[in-house]
């Protein structure tokens, strides 16, 4: 099985599973879409790791997040 249909089960599955936890059938779960990149060398490496420490803190703010226009 590749790769996009596995996250898309993921992402389909668990999101029906946080519906239905939250009672909120069809509210939004999930950004859309994903983004895949092969890394490549250290300096890659490096720059994704602190990509993926910073992001939790833009998430606020970010027009990707529902609540951030609230």
């Amino acid at each position: 099985m590749l790769l996009p249909k596995i996250i898309g089960r993921f992402k389909t599955n668990s999101a029906k599973q946080i519906n239905q936890i939250n009672n909120g059938a069809g509210s939004h779960v999930w950004q859309r879409n994903y983004y895949e990149h092969v890394i490549r060398n250290e300096k890659d490496l490096i720059r994704i790791r602190e990509y993926i420490l910073n992001n939790p803190a833009m998430w606020p703010t970010s027009d990707d997040n529902p609540a951030s226009s609230l």
